[in-house]
């Protein structure tokens, strides 16, 4: 962008004439006190060519800026350092939580009272992974705040705690265990779960103004479940709906080899050994097994899964020597909503709304406050 102009610059400056001879010295006067003094052929400074003050231009031009904005820029380095390391709780604020939640820890036996909206970070951190899509974390978020509301509305259980941090409720995780499984990590995923928590601040679903029960899971086989056909009872908005997002899932497709005496014992069955197992098996609308006739015996797909510990119910079957190959689509009960389904939805620019309205069929997005004052009542 320079050169033109530094070009027509340069032709106008005088040519200055140039010495035949090189390394040879010269005798002039000088204009002080008229002294004889002696030159070398090499020209002074204010003699040199054109383009050498125009290089020098150049370099002044650039440098010194540069030499200006330098300590400007690592300032800012400094600053966004500083922000990395500051609390990752900022978004959560003391003031959030209407009531606590009592949560009883399985490596110590200890009952921790948390408040409700860091509960359902620590829900979120241990159920989701924590790189989704900030749309999914917000719908893990809503869900694992309406499941425990509805728990602490209608549970039958009593004691000290409200809850376990296992698989049996909900799975929890508090700071101290999320710093050691993330390690430098920690904070910047700690920083999109507060976010996908506060953007979604006491927000339960509800159906016909009743607490649902919000069912999630890993990994679809591309259609969820109905809630009929897993759990035998039916709630009219856990129906079976499409859920094509869920193949890029690495938890989508598995296989698994099990012995014939693995088999026998997981069912109570015995298997003949000379000859090749028959199996007749009737599936559900999604295509998960509903049920499986093996040796004479008949077997839900849920008993299947849980006895023999398959990913999915959605299984078929080979006989290969003394083994049985089981191969699997999806990962999970399939019952409600798909956390990768909620994910694919979320890259394709839905919103949270959309992706829960969606698992949920017919459900609205209430206040924990309009919905359960006596629990918030019970805490002030």
């Amino acid at each position: 962008m320079f050169g033109k102009k530094f070009n027509q610059r340069y032709n106008t400056i005088p040519k200055i004439r140039k010495q035949k001879k090189k390394n040879r010295f010269y005798v002039s006067k000088s204009k002080i006190g008229q002294k004889r003094i002696l030159h070398s052929n090499k020209r002074p400074p204010w003699q040199w060519p054109a383009f050498l003050f125009v290089a020098i231009f150049v370099a002044v031009i650039l440098v010194i800026p540069a030499l200006i904005v330098v300590p400007f820029i690592q300032d800012d380095s400094a600053e966004s350092v500083t922000a990395e390391t500051d609390p990752v709780s900022v978004e959560l604020q003391e003031g959030d939580s209407p009531f606590s939640v009592a949560v009883l820890r399985s490596q110590t036996d200890k009952i921790e009272d948390v408040p409700l909206e860091e509960y359902v970070s620590g829900v979120v951190a241990a159920e989701m992974p924590a790189d989704f899509e900030i749309e999914a974390l917000k719908a893990q978020a809503l869900a694992a705040r309406t499941y425990i509301v509805n728990h602490l509305l209608y549970q039958d259980e009593s004691g000290e705690d409200d809850v376990t941090d296992t698989v049996r409720h909900q799975v929890y995780k508090n700071e101290e265990e999320l710093r050691k499984q993330w390690g430098s990590d920690y904070t910047w995923k700690m920083r999109r779960i507060n976010e996908a928590v506060a953007a979604t601040k006491g927000e339960i679903l509800t159906y016909d103004d009743t607490t649902i029960t919000p069912a999630f899971f890993s990994t679809s086989n591309g259609y969820t479940e109905n809630a009929a056909d897993y759990w035998e009872n039916d709630l009219p908005y856990l129906k079976s709906v499409e859920s094509p997002w869920d193949e890029s899932s690495p938890k989508f497709l598995d296989q698994q080899v099990v012995t014939l005496e693995e088999v026998e014992q997981a069912l109570g069955i015995s298997l003949p050994r000379d000859e090749s197992i028959s199996a007749d098996i009737t599936r559900t609308d999604s295509d998960r097994v509903k049920q499986l006739q093996l040796a004479g015996e008949t077997f839900s797909g849920r008993d299947v899964r849980e006895s023999l510990d398959l990913p999915s119910t959605d299984f078929t079957i080979e006989q290969k020597d003394h083994h049985l190959i089981f191969t699997t689509k999806g990962f999970g009960h399939g019952i409600g909503m798909s956390q990768y389904g909620a994910n694919g939805m979320a890259k394709e620019g839905k919103t949270y709304q959309e992706i829960v309205t969606h698992y949920y069929q017919g459900v609205e997005i209430s206040e924990v406050a309009d919905t359960a004052p006596t629990l918030v009542a019970q805490e002030g």
